[in-house]
């Protein structure tokens, strides 16, 4: 293929990306005209239910709904995906008397919705539809429908649910997001129900969590050079308190050794206090871990000393935020 073909395919590429992105925000924004009073009874139900939300779909719906699943638990609304075809064969046992139903399907007509819709409502469990097509046997036929129309898909077809699927994870993002705000949920009870992630972490974990499983190199302003090598090379962390009576005097890391040594030609008399930096920069026990984080990006350094009560409690290392995820 010649340049000039590579290049005409290449800009075919981008321009169909940028179309495909392009209809897909603008059925995205078209959705908030679709909003009505089912919407916010919808969301009420669910926050006064007493039972979970369940919700099902088939095919790319599935998938969507298993997404919505998710969001939901992470954000405090207890939820179960149940595929459509497998309640007709033994799972439609998940739903419990308490449970609100929530069905997902662009064109709410296809077989399987039409078998499990009534056997949901004669269950008396309420049922929230978010389909394409209000008109549909499923939007006929549940209590509350939230509109998910698009104009067509961004498949060039016209077939492969593309825009439809972004639509009905939308509807689902708003769904969480109103709910989330209805309950009151704070970032500490996100960091509750994340406490394995990168993000929870950010939440939960302090400084203390990293600094106690360290080593706590320590020692005092008369302490001879040699010995302070030995306490920084011991501990392996780069860098020792220097203390005097639990009070911090300052600090010592490897460049600070490094320069001393060529500087310094006698060292036989040199001690901690001549070589240490003053004041060093230090952080509570009990602040969070990102805090730490945001101090050594702060002052472009790579170890904090940690206090407790004003007292020297240990040494935070930069390599402490990288294995939790927090940087």
């Amino acid at each position: 293929m010649q340049k000039s073909q590579v290049l005409n395919s290449m800009s075919a590429i981008l321009d169909q990306a940028k179309d495909t992105i392009a209809m897909e925000a603008n059925a995205i924004s078209n959705l908030s005209n679709l909003i009505t009073k089912d919407f916010s009874d919808a969301v009420e139900l669910i926050y006064n239910s007493k039972g979970r939300v369940i919700i099902t779909g088939i095919g790319k719906s599935a998938i969507i709904a298993n997404k919505i699943v998710a969001t939901l638990n992470s954000t405090g609304t207890p939820s179960v995906f149940m595929h459509a075809a497998d309640a007709i064969h033994g799972d439609l046992g998940l739903i419990l008397e308490d449970d609100v139903v929530i069905c997902i399907s662009k064109s709410g007509n296809t077989p399987e919705i039409k078998v499990l819709v009534p056997l949901i409502k004669n269950a008396k469990n309420q049922m929230i539809a978010i389909t394409g097509n209000p008109d549909s046997y499923l939007g006929q036929q549940a209590d509350f429908v939230l509109n998910a129309y698009v104009e067509q898909e961004a498949c060039p077809n016209n077939l492969a649910p593309t825009t439809s699927t972004t639509a009905q994870l939308v509807i689902g993002d708003a769904l969480a997001v109103c709910l989330l705000h209805l309950r009151g949920f704070s970032s500490k009870d996100f960091a509750k129900y994340h406490p394995g992630g990168a993000l929870g972490k950010r939440l939960y974990l302090r400084v203390n969590d990293l600094s106690s499983q360290n080593e706590k190199p320590v020692v005092s302003s008369d302490t001879p050079l040699k010995e302070v090598i030995v306490e920084i090379t011991k501990k392996m962390l780069g860098v020792t308190a220097v203390v005097d009576n639990g009070i911090i005097k300052g600090i010592i890391t490897d460049g600070d050794l490094r320069r001393m040594l060529s500087t310094t030609d006698d060292l036989t008399r040199i001690i901690a206090s001549d070589i240490m930096s003053e004041n060093p920069r230090t952080i509570d026990s009990d602040a969070m871990a990102v805090d730490a984080k945001e101090l050594m990006e702060e002052y472009g350094i790579s170890q904090l000393l940690v206090t407790s009560n004003d007292r020297y409690d240990g040494v935070v290392h930069l390599h402490d935020l990288i294995k939790e995820g927090i940087l």
